[in-house]
């Protein structure tokens, strides 16, 4: 009998739930427009999650990919520092040895007039040292002022002494 009684209890509460549900009154039309807007709402609420995060793995690459290339153009400028450095190292040092030679260059060209006996407060030959200024290398300024000197001391004789120290100056210091 047990068993009949569970099996009566159980066939009724089956009806009574039945009867529950095929009675549940239609949802009105504002009901299911509420329904239908907290699903839209959750759905927007998981679109916008997934927005957000792509827009932060979008930041993040962005920020790498500019880390990247902060590091790369900053390694290109030093680099690139340092051939300039280099550059203007070798320059000075070019600029340096051909101010050595013009200065070389002077010095040989008054020497030789002093071998010669060309240039001697006795024994001044003006178109020897002439002819061997205008012929000679040095630098375009250097030979205007050495030509210079040269025609004030022909001109005035009596300032040899002192015309031929100013030219020595002038071809040993450069």
């Amino acid at each position: 009998m047990s068993r009949t009684l569970v099996l009566i209890i159980v066939l009724a509460a089956i009806g009574v739930g039945g009867y529950y549900y095929l009675n549940q009154p239609e949802p009105t039309p504002a009901e299911r427009l509420q329904s239908a807007a907290e699903d839209a709402g959750d759905a927007l609420s998981d679109a916008a999650t997934a927005a957000q995060d792509a827009a932060s793995d979008a930041v993040d690459a962005a920020t790498e990919q500019a880390a990247e290339a902060t590091s790369s153009l900053t390694e290109q400028a030093s680099e690139a520092a340092s051939s300039v450095a280099d550059q203007a190292s070798e320059t000075a040092q070019q600029a340096g040895d051909q101010v050595a030679a013009l200065a070389g260059q002077g010095q040989e060209l008054l020497s030789s007039w002093i071998q010669e006996g060309k240039l001697d407060a006795a024994n001044f030959d003006y178109d020897g040292i002439m002819t061997s200024l205008e012929e000679s290398t040095l630098a375009a300024d250097l030979k205007e002022q050495a030509i210079k000197i040269v025609n004030d001391i022909k001109e005035s004789p009596e300032t040899i002494a002192q015309k031929i120290q100013e030219l020595t100056n002038l071809l040993t210091q450069q």
